[in-house]
């Protein structure tokens, strides 16, 4: 019995693990299919595709599906149709929530989300119920290992090709841009030689929202809820658990 108990666990482990990794494939998936669709199949042309290549091939995407997902978004495969849309609602003790969907049923991932949120202690609001809290920014990470430069150096190549400040943390630099200079600065920290590890427009709150023990971890359980539904690519809160 021992032996069957440890078999089936290692089953139900594998199976886990398959299926988060399915979903992620999905998700890279669709981030290659809308940078496509929107700039064209050049990753040397496009950047956002170029990007969404890389994370795909660094967490083991087969190069067939790249290409095939590039071929469907161009028009010279035949597949499914994918829409770009913003959700908005409030969690657990009023954290604001907003998701970043893309979908080929906008009726069935509503009903999903909206179930998601309701069993959680959370409700799924009307458009710009919170998207009034957060800001447009552009955020370029920079990994400090391999980077030619100090951080001195990139701060002052950053702020000269017009970025609006830049953040350290332990293995990495993290450039922050207005959206209208995320182009132009992206562009001139390649032409300078370094190496992005990523660079997308996303949403900051103005204003974060700490909360810590069973509070945070019902807020964390919704997000993560959320982060797990294949049409959710992306999760931006107010919240931030205590140290």
């Amino acid at each position: 019995m021992a032996g069957h108990s440890k078999w089936h666990n290692i089953q139900r482990r594998k199976g886990k693990q398959d299926a988060i990794r399915g979903q992620l494939f999905t998700k890279l998936s669709r981030d290659i299919y809308l940078a496509a669709k929107e700039g064209g199949g050049n990753p040397e042309t496009n950047f956002r595709l170029k990007v969404a290549i890389e994370r795909a091939r660094q967490n083991n995407l087969p190069a067939d599906n790249i290409a095939r997902t590039i071929a469907k978004a161009t028009g010279t495969l035949q597949g499914v149709s994918y829409e770009e849309l913003m959700y908005e609602g409030y969690g657990p003790y009023g954290v604001a929530i907003m998701l970043d969907i893309v979908t080929d049923n906008r009726n069935r991932t509503a009903a999903d989300v909206r179930h998601i949120f309701s069993k959680r202690g959370g409700n799924l609001g009307e458009a710009g119920c919170v998207s009034w809290m957060f800001h447009r920014i552009g955020a370029i990470t920079i990994l400090k290992e391999g980077c030619p430069m100090s951080g001195d150096e990139l701060m002052l190549q950053a702020l000269e090709a017009g970025a609006d400040d830049i953040k350290e943390d332990e293995d990495s630099y993290l450039v922050i841009t207005a959206p209208e200079a995320f182009k132009s600065v992206r562009d001139a920290l390649e032409g300078a030689g370094l190496t992005l590890e990523d660079a997308e427009l996303t949403y900051q709150p103005d204003n974060w929202m700490t909360l810590d023990g069973e509070q945070a971890e019902a807020v964390m359980d919704l997000i993560e809820a959320l982060e797990a539904h294949d049409d959710v690519q992306n999760v931006y809160t107010n919240f931030e658990p205590a140290d």
